[in-house]
């Protein structure tokens, strides 16, 4: 099997918010999406983001994969400090540590799965040759080593999320992105890719989720609430932790 020096840890924190604030402002208005949100996520942690629509999950996520930065504050992406960087030094520490699954797959019909999954790799300087075997190994992980040449527009949906979970993982990031994996799903193919995610994280890979569905959300080992663009709940493991706000120098 072709290998790829990726930037999984194995022990101690991959990302960490402190202190962290998000204001969007026009010349008439001043919103806040997000308030004084500190957050550390471990290596090897399934956690999950929950709340209504409007809480600050999506803001919380952006900041999170590095797409955007907090108005105040402090993030950490494997220790090194990301809240400074501009736009280019974001992408740049984004595509070495971060893999994403959005809702609405996000892959590129022009390009067969084989080539969608090995993009990243691309972006990361990596020899063809070794881009398709990572991407063929990755593309099998998942199930779909029979559809590699296919198109996206030949794949049902709950495959095309089987795609876009194998490029988030073919670089073996530090750190897993899922904003609303199952939200164009029925609940068959939803519950197969949660399935999915579970046995990743069981390999040891680190998934942030988020999502308004309790049922999924209960597939983490640790769950957090969001409200009114705050951390209101944090639980681990079925209990109550004593604060969704930690500490950070």
């Amino acid at each position: 099997m072709t290998a790829i020096s990726g930037t999984t840890p194995t022990d101690g924190p991959v990302l960490q918010l402190v202190g962290v604030h998000k204001v969007y402002r026009t010349t008439e208005v001043e919103t806040s999406a997000l308030t004084d949100v500190s957050l550390t996520v471990q290596a090897g942690e399934f956690l999950s983001v929950a709340g209504p629509s409007g809480c600050g999950k999506s803001t919380l996520l952006a900041i999170m994969g590095l797409l955007e930065p907090p108005t105040s504050g402090r993030v950490r992406v494997m220790g090194a400090e990301a809240a400074g960087l501009d736009a280019a030094g974001r992408a740049r520490m984004r595509g070495k540590h971060i893999g994403f699954v959005f809702q609405s797959f996000n892959l590129i019909d022009e390009l067969d799965v084989l080539d969608n999954v090995a993009l990243p790799l691309r972006y990361r300087g990596v020899k063809p040759a070794e881009r398709s075997a990572l991407a063929a190994d990755a593309l099998t992980k998942v199930g779909l080593g029979h559809r590699m040449r296919h198109h996206p527009s030949q794949l049902s949906g709950g495959q095309q999320q089987r795609a876009a979970v194998a490029r988030a993982i073919v670089g073996r990031p530090a750190l897993v992105l899922a904003d609303e994996p199952t939200g164009n799903l029925d609940s068959t193919n939803g519950a197969a890719i949660m399935d999915l995610l579970s046995a990743l994280h069981g390999e040891g890979t680190t998934i942030v989720l988020v999502t308004h569905d309790p049922r999924y959300a209960g597939y983490a080992s640790r769950e957090v609430a969001m409200q009114d663009g705050m951390l209101r709940l944090d639980t681990v493991a079925g209990s109550m932790s004593s604060s969704a706000v930690h500490s950070e120098s």
